[in-house]
């Protein structure tokens, strides 16, 4: 079963909150991060992305970029920016995107769990995104960046958090820039804490990492390089209820075709699809069929019988497309390494895809369905991992406003 506890979390001043809070480190890079940080002196990106307050050409691996971000946490700390909660507790995290909500608890779960696979996984991880994360935690004494869990919903927890949300004020309530509504709940009750760790250790078996392979990785080697703190046995994690979920497609675009013309790739790919013209960008709209973008012109790419198989993985459309186009055709056999192709996150639309073929900077676009929660559950539980940016969360959780120290 599953083993989560409260903490005492450093987070922002209530009047704050709001410029505090940024978008997690992973989703911009260092150029986008000093523009989106700005002139607001709290932003948090000066602990997560602290190269922005360094020269643009510094190595942002370097000792120099991490001893910033702890100079810059300290003073968010010393200047009361940042207080820590005076007891252990835990926090309701709700996003509103678009008229939908979803709401998690954010809570510290287990190393212990991690290395008992009682935190399931889906994805391998990559050392030098792991030695980032382990480098910025070691020097900064806390994590900032939040893992995101899922699990299957436990009726008694969802009563727990439906309650205190609708007889209790948040602490922070605000509107993002891009428009994403941030709602916080603490949980400073001892009896619903007790409540909440009990279910969690009676009646949630598993949980299971829907984004921050990374994160989860770092901190679980954190632990064992400060084996004296009982903090570091535990790392920052939002959980959520499957029911609350939904997860976004994640589309792959290519830098060419592998020496063919675009007239024998059409031809080579109706080995394993049928083919037919689209007149409009194609978001797929079942099971194993893909939009394809090629020379100005959609396609719809429906896979014929016999091309995939039923098991866990094989049955995915991400999985199909690796194997039958990015592979077979394209000669792409480590997504993960393989400079020729990127992937791009279904918030940004298929718009973004025809932008990346049209500038010459891509030959070809793929859409892809979205794998669903339960496919992840099942892939996780039979031990396998799927390819790469395989699943895109949305919306996604600030960094900054919760932050468990070590």
């Amino acid at each position: 079963m599953s083993t989560i506890a409260p903490f005492r979390a450093l987070r922002p001043v209530t009047e704050l909150a709001a410029r505090v809070a940024s978008r997690p480190y992973d989703v911009l890079n260092s150029e986008e991060a000093r523009a989106e940080a700005g002139t607001n002196e709290v932003s948090f990106l000066h602990v997560t992305k602290s190269e922005i307050d360094l020269p643009p050409a510094i190595d942002i691996h370097s000792t120099a970029v991490y001893a910033k971000a702890k100079e810059n946490l300290q003073a968010l700390i010393a200047n009361g920016t940042l207080l820590t909660e005076e007891k252990a507790c835990y926090y309701i995290y709700r996003l509103i995107m678009n008229g939908r909500e979803q709401t998690g608890l954010v809570a510290v779960s287990s190393v212990e769990d991690y290395f008992g696979d009682k935190i399931k996984k889906h994805e391998f991880t990559r050392p030098e995104k792991e030695k980032d994360r382990i480098d910025h935690m070691q020097a900064i004494q806390a994590q900032t960046g939040n893992v995101f869990l899922a699990y299957r919903d436990v009726t008694e927890v969802n009563a727990l958090i439906n309650g205190w949300k609708s007889t209790r004020q948040p602490v922070y309530d605000f509107k993002a820039d891009d428009g994403i509504q941030h709602t916080i709940w603490v949980i400073d009750r001892d009896d619903v804490i007790g409540s909440i760790t009990e279910l969690f250790r009676t009646k949630v078996p598993a949980t299971y990492i829907a984004d921050g392979h990374h994160r989860a990785a770092s901190a679980a080697k954190v632990s064992k390089a400060l084996p004296k703190s009982e903090a570091a046995k535990y790392f920052l994690t939002t959980i959520f209820p499957a029911s609350q979920l939904a997860i976004l497609d994640y589309n792959r675009v290519v830098k060419d075709l592998n020496d063919m013309s675009a007239e024998e790739f059409l031809s080579a790919l109706q080995d394993d699809f049928y083919l037919s013209l689209s007149p409009e960008p194609v978001r797929p709209a079942q099971a194993h069929e893909f939009g394809m973008y090629l020379k100005g012109q959609w396609y719809i790419l429906s896979s014929r019988k016999g091309t995939y198989t039923d098991d866990p993985i094989g049955i995915l459309d991400v999985t199909i497309l690796s194997k039958n186009v990015l592979h077979k055709l394209l000669g792409i056999k480590d997504q993960r390494t393989d400079k020729r192709i990127d992937f791009v996150g279904g918030i940004r639309g298929l718009a973004e895809l025809e932008k990346r073929v049209n500038s010459g900077e891509m030959k070809v676009a793929f859409s892809l369905p979205p794998v669903t929660i339960e496919q992840l559950f099942a892939i996780a539980d039979s031990g396998q991992v799927m390819p790469p940016k395989s699943t895109w969360f949305e919306p996604k959780l600030r960094d900054g406003l919760l932050t468990h120290m070590l």
